[in-house]
């Protein structure tokens, strides 16, 4: 192995990847609190674009339901002091999921009646979104910085009994994606149940046969407005876990954008993943890897040459690493990741002669 290190590129390339061997067991949890809200995103996406409904609006969805969260949260634990139950649950941590939930669906209401009734441009209306999301929010937060009440606290990880986070192999794998808060388990949750569901359910045949064909569906008796508008209000309860999880969960405070992109690098994971929950669930924590690798590199750098070279690289380069991979995988898939036939093409019924 020593030999191989003293190889001019080819040594570097092999102290990489034996440094992320060694440090993945480290670095695995951080990775997995990155890709939480992103698979949430994701599977937000699913629900829209499977239902042939176009959602760039998720990132904006998002950060209402981030604020929204964290500022009902905040007011309620000033109305109802108690003290936290199992896994940090308040009713005040309670209220503000409920409502960040609330905004991310009524926006997602929004987008469907601007997308399916109005018949609107879809990329149009997640701007629009978009763009109000990061305006209130970023005002609001303004106003209430300057008297903001206390932090309303955060739900907390499951925790494991030593034996079985300290397991040979599997132990950190368990402690990534069991010993986690009640917002990342239903991620775990919704993954397995919307990727049975897609393809071993009434609900998941007449969405498939909603995004490709709406017209056929509609004349074996499916009602293809009802089940978009089901299904892209639906998927805004997913955009309200992944912004309440950034504030009541992963943190206890909300910081204008917060979002970070993270609505639209959920977006890439889902045409990486074509379009299932279980590879959107992949693509996601190959994207939130980078997060891994630039804590790593803060914290614990390897010796010698490839030590020397990583430090000395900018730390905005290894911020900016998930964007930069997402235009690497989304280049690569062009053309190979094919997405249901009708998606952003509005519906419009026959009319029927009197």
């Amino acid at each position: 192995m020593d030999a191989l290190f003293d190889i001019p590129i080819i040594g570097l390339v092999v102290q990489f990847a034996v440094y992320l061997f060694d440090q993945f067991p480290i670095v695995a949890p951080i990775i997995a609190a990155a890709a939480v809200p992103i698979v949430l995103g994701a599977l937000c996406g699913f629900m829209n674009e499977r239902s042939g409904v176009v959602n760039i609006g998720i990132e904006g969805m998002m950060l209402l339901a981030a604020f929204t969260a964290w500022w009902t949260a905040s007011l309620s634990a000033q109305l109802i002091p108690t003290g936290p139950g199992p896994l940090g649950i308040t009713p005040a941590l309670l209220i503000g999921l409920a409502c960040g939930i609330g905004a991310a669906c009524l926006a997602s209401l929004l987008h469907a009646w601007l997308s399916i009734s109005v018949r609107a441009d879809q990329i149009i209306s997640g701007t629009i979104i978009n763009i109000f999301a990061f305006g209130i929010t970023g005002y609001l937060n303004l106003l209430i910085s300057q008297q903001a009440p206390p932090a309303a606290g955060q739900f907390s990880k499951f925790l494991l009994p030593g034996s079985i986070t300290q397991l040979p192999v599997v132990g950190f794998l368990v402690k990534s994606f069991v010993s986690v808060g009640p917002i990342a388990m239903t991620m775990l949750i919704g993954v397995i149940v919307l990727q049975v569901l897609l393809f071993r359910s009434r609900w998941g045949l007449r969405t498939r046969a909603v995004g490709e064909h709406p017209r056929a569906a509609e004349t074996v008796g499916i009602d293809v407005v009802r089940l978009r508008y089901r299904n892209v209000i639906l998927g805004g309860v997913f955009a309200g876990l992944a912004g309440a999880y950034l504030t009541i969960e992963f943190g206890n405070a909300f910081q204008s954008g917060m979002t970070n992109g993270r609505g639209f690098i959920a977006l890439a994971a889902l045409i990486f993943g074509r379009w299932t929950p279980i590879g959107a669930f992949g693509a996601a924590f190959l994207f939130a890897a980078s997060v891994g690798l630039e804590r790593s590199i803060r914290i614990a750098p390897p010796t010698g040459s490839l030590g020397e070279l990583l430090t000395a690289v900018p730390g905005q380069f290894y911020g900016a690493l998930p964007y930069l991979i997402t235009i690497v995988v989304l280049a690569g898939v062009v053309g190979r990741s094919i997405p249901p036939k009708a998606v952003g093409l509005p519906y419009e019924r026959e009319k029927t002669g009197g």
